[in-house]
């Protein structure tokens, strides 16, 4: 009796792990760190991007990684339902990866006029990164 109840808990457990690792994960750029403004004419800031994706997800040096805003927006009239709208916002070039994580650069920003507008207009830490396709 003991053998009959062990196989479906063995089953359940298995299950759970199975199925959890069948979700996609989320990469983010998860910190920003820049230069100080010196104020001198023709300055320019450099930035850097830190990303939780690495090359145990096939990121080297000179990759480049399509940037994404998750906007969530509530429709309170018809459906009462909330809607995710993943917008592409911009590039980053990477010039350092590591196993889990890299640092990139600004590649490119999208066209202003082709985009909604953002309360934060530029490449911010919570942005989802992934791979670029051409």
């Amino acid at each position: 009796m003991k053998k009959y109840f062990e196989l479906p808990v063995l089953f359940m457990v298995t299950l759970a792990f199975t199925a959890s690792m069948a979700i996609a994960k989320d990469y983010v750029i998860y910190s920003i760190s820049q230069d100080i403004p010196m104020g001198n004419e023709k300055e320019v800031l450099r930035k850097n991007f830190y990303i939780d994706m690495g090359k145990n997800q096939g990121v080297s040096k000179g990759s480049v990684l399509d940037v994404y805003r998750v906007v969530s927006v509530l429709d309170p009239y018809e459906s009462k339902k909330r809607f995710n709208h993943k917008i592409k916002i911009g590039e980053v070039k990477i010039l350092h990866s590591e196993d889990a994580s890299s640092i990139g650069v600004l590649n490119k920003l999208e066209n202003e006029e082709e985009t909604p507008v953002f309360e934060i207009g530029k490449l911010m830490i919570g942005d989802v990164v992934s791979a670029h396709v051409k």
